[in-house]
C-alpha cells in the first residue's frame, strides 16, 4: 500500500480525509476497508497511469499457444479420473446483466426446456462423473467514491446497494487465498472479432505477458486497440491457475493487478470505483502463456441479441454443453441487432411467443414496435423496421426471407 509519505501532499490530506470517513463504515470487515483504502492509495500514487504504447508488443507463438496443439486427456479412464481430481470448478455469479435490465445474476436466465446458465453449469461438472458441491463465497464490496470530494458515497446518505460496488473480479484472489492446488497459471483467449473490439487482450510488455484492457489505453490509441488485424485475440476469462501460488502471492500483497478506474452516475452523483480484473494478475507469473481456443468454446451473452442466438435452433445442448448444429452450412454466426424495445430481457421474451428458427440466417436487424408469433422462419438477410407509432405483429409460421419489412403489407 502507498504510503501518504509517497503521495503528493494533496493526495495524501485526500487518503487521510479517506480513511477517517471508512473507518466509520460498520457494513464492512476491517480486511475489505484495509483492501479498498490500499486500492486507493495505489489510484491516488498515479498507478492507473495509461500504458506506455510504444512498449507493447504483439505476444509471440511460445506465449499464445493453439488449442489443438494440447495434449489429449488419457484414454484410461483412471489416469482421467485422477486428473479430475485435481481440479477445482470456480464460477463466479457476479455478473449483474444491468445492460439486459436484469435485477439479480445473469446466470439464472433460462437459456432453454426450463434451464438456466447455473443448470447447464452443474450438468457440465455432472456429466464429467465428477463429485459435485458448491460453497457460497462472497466478495468484496467497497465504497462507491464520490467525484467531487473524494469521499465515500454511503456517508453522503445513500443507503442500500447504491452505495457500494464490487471491486472486479480480480477480487477472486484475495476471497480464495485458503484454497488451492495447481501450479501453472493460465488465460485462455480466443481469436478476437468485431463483437469483441472492447474487451482485453493479451499481450507482451517489457518482456512479460500482460493483459491489456480499454481503460489502460492512451485515447489516441484506443481505435488501434480495437483493430482485430493488430490485437488478433480476446480475453475469455477463463483462467487455470495454480491457487497454492496465489495464496502465497496475496499473503505477500504482491497481486497488485492494473487499476481499472470506472467512472458511474448514482442518483445524479458523478462517483468513481476503482477494479481490478483476475486475468491481469498474469503478469506476476513466470512461464504463463494463453490458449487460443476456438470460438466454439466461447460464447458470451451480454445482450439480448446474444441470448436469442444461444435460445435458437442454431445450438443444441447437450449434456449442459451449448454446442453448434451441425445443420447450419454457414461457418460464422448471423449478425443479430435488436432495437431498444428488446433491450431488457423481460421485454424481449415478451416480444416472442418462440424464438424463430434462424439456421439459415445471415443477418437480422429489428427496430421499433415488433412482436413475433410462433414457429417465425428467418432466412438470409431480414430487416423488421416498424413504422413509429405502428404496432408491427409477425404472424405465427411466417417465413421471411431476404427481406425487409416496415409494415403489414409487406408481409
Amino acid at each position: 500500500m502507498a504510503s501518504p509519505a509517497t503521495l503528493k501532499p494533496a493526495e495524501a490530506e485526500k487518503l487521510g480525509k479517506l480513511r477517517s470517513a471508512v473507518s466509520t463504515l460498520t457494513e464492512i470487515s476491517e480486511n475489505e476497508k484495509t483492501g479498498f483504502l490500499s486500492l486507493v492509495a495505489r489510484y491516488l500514487s498515479g498507478e492507473a497511469q495509461h500504458v506506455d504504447w510504444s512498449k507493447i508488443q504483439t505476444p509471440t507463438d511460445d506465449i499464445v499457444i493453439p488449442y489443438d496443439v494440447l495434449a489429449s486427456p488419457p484414454e484410461d479412464a483412471a489416469k482421467t479420473r485422477e486428473l479430475l481430481d485435481k481440479l477445482v470448478v470456480l464460477k463466479l455469479n457476479g455478473g449483474l446483466g444491468t445492460t439486459m435490465g436484469c435485477t439479480g445474476p445473469k446466470s439464472v436466465i433460462e437459456v432453454r426446456n426450463g434451464l438456466t446458465f447455473l443448470d447447464l453449469i452443474v450438468m457440465q461438472i455432472e456429466v464429467t462423473h465428477s463429485l459435485f458441491f458448491s460453497f457460497p463465497m462472497s466478495f468484496s464490496k467497497y465504497p462507491r467514491l464520490v467525484v467531487e470530494d473524494f469521499m465515500p458515497l454511503p456517508c453522503k446518505g445513500v443507503i442500500g446497494k447504491d452505495g457500494w460496488y464490487p471491486p472486479g473480479h480480480g477480487d477472486v484472489f484475495p476471497s480464495l487465498k485458503n484454497s488451492g492446488k495447481l501450479d501453472l497459471f493460465l488465460s485462455q483467449v480466443t481469436p478476437k472479432t468485431l463483437a469483441d473490439v472492447k474487451g482485453g487482450t493479451l499481450i507482451s510488455y517489457e518482456g512479460k505477458v500482460q493483459l491489456l484492457e480499454i481503460a489502460q489505453v492512451p485515447d489516441e490509441h484506443v481505435n488501434e486497440f480495437k483493430s482485430i488485424e493488430k490485437f488478433k485475440i480476446f480475453n475469455t476469462n477463463n483462467l487455470w491457475v495454480n491457487l497454492k501460488a496465489i495464496k502465497t502471492l496475496v499473503e505477500a500483497d504482491a497481486l497488485t493487478m492494473e487499476i481499472i478506474p470506472n467512472p458511474k452516475e448514482v442518483n445524479g452523483i458523478k462517483v468513481l470505483q476503482l477494479e481490478t480484473a483476475a486475468g491481469a494478475a498474469i503478469r506476476f507469473f513466470d512461464n504463463a502463456i494463453g490458449i487460443n481456443v476456438p470460438r466454439s468454446r466461447f460464447l458470451p451473452v451480454k445482450a439480448t441479441s446474444d441470448l436469442l442466438l444461444v435460445q435458437s435452433d442454431l445450438y443444441t445442448v447437450v449434456d449442459g454443453f451449448v454446442t453448434r448444429n451441425p445443420a447450419r452450412a454457414n461457418p460464422a454466426n448471423p449478425t443479430i441487432e435488436l432495437g431498444p424495445e428488446f433491450k431488457k430481457v423481460g421485454d424481449y421474451l415478451k416480444r416472442f411467443k418462440t424464438i424463430p428458427s434462424i439456421i439459415e440466417l445471415n443477418s437480422l436487424k429489428v427496430t421499433g414496435d415488433v412482436w413475433f408469433g410462433a414457429g417465425v422462419i428467418l432466412k438470409g438477410k431480414v430487416t423488421v423496421d416498424a413504422k413509429p407509432g405502428l404496432k408491427l405483429e409477425i404472424p405465427d409460421g411466417a417465413v421471411i426471407e431476404n427481406k425487409e419489412i416496415n409494415g403489414p403489407e409487406d408481409l
